[in-house]
């Protein structure tokens, strides 16, 4: 797979990649913390976890000291030129179903179709979500870094096995943080923890399930730096083994035990009390 590939810088002092485009555009303003507004935004996605426009305004609100320079070593190479090239915008990739199930059987891509039609799900419709914030559009590099993050959200789902109950968006949330750290990832995958242990009294061991989650994170490769085209067409459970994405014995553990007092994982605020 091509994330196995050295990264040759291209033209970096320049701020260009090899077809002149420019990394970061100088309308771009700094991006500013401001914790209350993302503290609002964690209270409102709270009461409704499926209004996802407050995940985006919550990582506005707490920008990622770390993106900009991983986009630029990223970027500014051979290996990124190539992959914006044949990857410019994921979502439309991703949601065509015909030609992903004309892949192999078993493979990431039927994983992918399967899981996205049984929830109703679209890259496209992420990304109206998002859009619904009104933020300015530059085409510069740091954009398709960015949106390499936000349009493989779901595919961290099927890659990783966890679901989209509760506990397993916080654990995809802090699988993304230990590949990409951002307090946004802390915020949500933590105090969202916190919350179901808050709902929910029960012994399941949510806590050790999203540190076992960030901790698989950190140690896979870079999930947007990889053509996913190329993941797409391979086989699941190798894909797992090849990445190091170990099988979650935390998140399997708070299942059984919510199972086991009566509680349906996915729908646990349902059974709050």
């Amino acid at each position: 797979m091509t994330q196995h590939q050295s990264i040759t810088p291209l033209r970096p002092t320049l701020g260009l990649a090899s077809d002149g485009t420019l990394f970061c555009d100088p309308r771009r303003k700094e991006p500013k913390r401001d914790i209350p507004k993302a503290l609002h935004h964690f209270r409102e996605l709270i009461k409704d976890k499926e209004d996802t426009s407050h995940v985006f305004e919550i990582y506005d609100a707490l920008p990622s000291r770390s993106f900009r320079p991983r986009a630029h070593s990223f970027t500014l190479s051979a290996r990124g030129d190539a992959l914006r090239a044949a990857e410019p915008y994921l979502p439309s990739i991703l949601d065509d179903h015909d030609a992903l199930l004309q892949m192999p059987r078993d493979s990431v891509a039927e994983a992918y179709v399967c899981f996205m039609e049984s929830e109703g799900l679209s890259a496209a419709g992420l990304v109206a979500e998002s859009e619904k914030l009104g933020r300015p559009k530059y085409g510069d590099l740091m954009e398709w870094y960015g949106f390499r993050q936000r349009d493989t959200h779901d595919l961290l789902h099927v890659l990783t096995g966890y679901g989209r109950d509760a506990l397993g968006e916080q654990c995809v949330l802090l699988f993304t943080h230990g590949q990409s750290p951002s307090l946004g990832h802390l915020l949500l995958g933590y105090a969202g923890a916190a919350n179901i242990k808050k709902q929910v009294k029960s012994k399941a061991p949510v806590y050790r399930a999203v540190r076992e989650a960030q901790r698989i994170g950190k140690a896979c490769p870079s999930i947007i730096e990889m053509s996913i085209r190329e993941l797409l067409a391979m086989n699941l459970s190798e894909v797992r083994k090849q990445l190091g994405i170990a099988e979650h014995r935390w998140y399997r553990a708070c299942h059984e035990t919510w199972r086991a007092e009566g509680v349906d994982p996915y729908d646990l605020l349902a059974n709050a009390g």
